[in-house]
């Protein structure tokens, strides 16, 4: 039989290959296998045991949650939401921000939204991970009832305000009685105020989410290209500036839970030392150090005070000249500086001339002196140089100390150094006189010589060149000025005082008129003045629009002052205009011709958009306690300081013993 039947036996080279059958193994090689199949067995029931749906729910949430950090603290290129902030009233917000009042069904959340989560999904290449919904307790509970609902973050932030920085678990806070509570609108305000106030807060959100989906750790969002602006002035390193600059502006607007990212984010990736690229030593000033302070006054939080000096240390070496004015650049790696190379040997005034407000505050609120010696310098040298007609020309050499050409303006180049004349004053407690008497001076030698009036009647602020007017032209930096003059007049009865008002409010009109002119209702960079040409722009690189802020900052301080109804008007259209023509789907964009109807944008959303255009519209729509002028100053990046004496948040502190020590050697 076997020899008929088909035979499967394997050959090699011809020679067969012996078949294994169950006979062949040895009672020891059926336990070896039984011993391994058996190890299979337990480690596949052991695998089966600990899945999570075998598990209890808790430990399922925190194992979840456990993967989520993880892959969350991959980096922006991994980007996850940000935990979702449970309300009372158990709604989440996927984007991670704090809903108040009826904005849930916001179209423009619900598409922040969306593009989030697909935006997630292209960069992981995996399922989105949903962190689990815990049943948490209310942080604040009583037994004699439910929890109270949650409030509107306009009208009484201030519970909400307090509950969201306890929950931020920020050790370094002060007390809760030593914050600034913003309170934007009291209760039953005019909903019109209330709805503009939502819509100013949204583009916020909209602006700050897309810069955190987009660029994250960067300084700057192309909103256009969705992706890092790596070359503004601060180049392509990883300093944060969006997130430095418009960090006050999340606070007063309540959004604590944006707020909290950031200021975690200074914390722990704020380090200006490890930059090895130039940075300019006042922009570095009024934005990074401004903004740190004024987060500072507001909250207590001492990282913002250490990450301010830190800032301001890097750029002392920038001061190391003959003079004490600082050069313009500095490398914060190598301690090299250096001027514009387009200026040659010169310092800018508006430049070294706006570092006072700063550096001043940034040494009474750490006790070391240094940093007010510094600009103690400057100010010094600018007050006893002889000045050609009591102005101030924009270029001066800080190795010799003389003045470069003598070109004269309040736009560019000299705009801010004016103005820090008069706020230094202000925040001083009105104690710095010299900088008062200095600002008087000046402002009456410019408004004798610089300032001029159309056919029209409008009034403008021309430039000077060796005494002479240069160009019938103002540039929409100097439409600050319809604002510093209102100050002027307001917080000093002198000669001068009507003269400032009438002026502030003419030139506010001009720069209105400005925006009112073009296609867009958004002001050009410069206007001019020159036969029928009244108030537009004529050359091409005039006619861009920066997402500026100058004409805003003079609604708002015009309106506190005299609440003519027609500032609140004028910020809503420019709030229209926007909408209309910045607003893209990853953030807002400069424009390159204001008088197109469908202009291009040029695909950059600066710091100080979030810094100070939208803080100007929002303090516009505000009630007068929202920081009130009285007890704050703005820098000129729109940051508020608290005014020394007159308000409890100042935190000034006496020096320190060993700083006492290093001022006597």
């Amino acid at each position: 039989m076997t020899g008929i039947l088909p035979s499967y036996q394997r050959f090699v080279n011809g020679v067969p290959v012996p078949s294994i059958s169950r006979r062949s193994f040895r009672l020891r090689e059926k336990y070896l296998i039984v011993s391994v199949l058996l190890t299979f067995a337990i480690v596949w029931l052991g695998a089966l045991f600990y899945l999570p749906e075998f598990k209890s729910s808790s430990s399922v949430n925190d194992s979840v949650y456990n993967v989520y950090k993880r892959i969350q603290k991959a980096g922006p290129e991994l980007l996850m939401p940000p935990p979702l902030a449970q309300h009372d009233e158990g709604r989440f917000n996927v984007v991670g921000v704090v809903r108040h009042g009826e904005d849930g069904d916001d179209p423009h959340v619900i598409e922040d939204r969306n593009r989030l989560r697909a935006k997630i999904e292209e960069e992981m290449g995996m399922k989105v991970l949903e962190r689990p919904q815990f049943d948490v307790a209310p942080s604040v509970s009583s037994s004699k009832g439910p929890s109270k609902p949650p409030v509107d973050a306009l009208e009484e932030p201030a519970v909400g305000a307090m509950k969201a920085v306890s929950q931020a678990g920020a050790k370094a806070m002060v007390k809760a009685d030593s914050q600034y509570v913003p309170v934007a609108l009291k209760p039953g305000a005019n909903p019109d105020l209330k709805h503009k106030l939502e819509t100013v807060k949204e583009m916020m959100r909209h602006a700050w989410n897309n810069y955190k989906l987009y660029a994250w750790g960067k300084n700057e969002l192309k909103p256009m290209s969705k992706r890092a602006h790596l070359s503004g002035v601060f180049g392509g390193g990883d300093l944060g500036a969006t997130i430095v600059d418009g960090l006050d502006t999340l606070y007063l607007m309540g959004l604590m839970d944006e707020f909290r990212e950031g200021r975690d984010w200074v914390a722990q990736h704020l380090n200006i030392n490890d930059v090895d690229s130039e940075l300019s030593v006042f922009e570095t000033t009024i934005r990074f150090v401004g903004g740190l302070l004024s987060c500072y006054s507001l909250t207590g939080d001492s990282v913002f005070k250490d990450k301010a000096a830190e800032v301001a240390d890097a750029l002392l070496p920038a001061f190391e000249t003959p003079t004490g004015l600082p050069y313009a650049l500095i490398n914060p790696s190598t301690k090299a500086s250096r001027q514009y190379h387009w200026a040659g040997p010169n310092s800018i005034l508006s430049e070294l001339g706006t570092l006072h407000m700063e550096f001043t505050y940034l040494s009474d609120v750490t006790g070391r002196d240094v940093y007010k010696k510094k600009v103690d310098r400057i100010r010094e040298t600018l007050r006893t140089i002889e000045k050609p007609g009591d102005l101030y020309p924009n270029f001066i050499n800080p190795r010799t100390g003389q003045w470069g050409q003598r070109h004269m303006s309040l736009g560019g180049l000299g705009d801010s150094f004016y103005e820090y004349l008069l706020k230094s004053w202000l925040v001083s407690g009105q104690a710095d006189e010299a900088a008062r008497v200095m600002f008087d001076t000046a402002m009456q030698a410019a408004l004798d010589k610089m300032l001029r009036v159309s056919p029209s009647g409008l009034s403008y602020l021309a430039e000077l060149k060796y005494g002479r007017i240069f160009e019938e032209k103002m540039d929409h930096l100097s439409c600050f000025a319809g604002g510093m003059f209102a100050l002027a007049s307001t917080t000093l009865e002198n000669t001068l005082s009507d003269r400032y008002m009438d002026v502030a409010k003419k030139l506010t009109h001009t720069c209105h008129e400005s925006y009112a002119r073009s296609d867009t209702k958004l002001g050009p960079e410069a206007f001019r003045f020159s036969g029928a040409v009244e108030a537009r722009a004529q050359k091409s690189n005039e006619k861009v629009y920066l997402l500026r802020p100058e004409t805003f900052e003079s609604y708002f301080i015009l309106w506190r002052l005299t609440k003519d109804e027609k500032y609140r008007d004028w910020g809503w259209e420019a709030v229209e205009a926007l909408e209309k023509h910045c607003r893209v789907d990853g953030g807002y964009t400069g424009l390159l011709n204001v008088y197109h109807q469908t202009p291009q944008g040029d695909d950059v959303q600066q710091s100080f958009f979030l810094a100070e255009t939208l803080k100007y519209l929002y303090l516009l729509f505000s009630d007068d306690t929202l920081l009130p002028l009285e007890e704050w100053v703005f820098n000129t990046e729109a940051h508020p300081f608290p005014v020394k004496g007159k308000n409890p948040l100042y935190r000034g502190v006496e020096a320190t013993d060993v700083e006492r020590e290093d001022n006597q050697l």
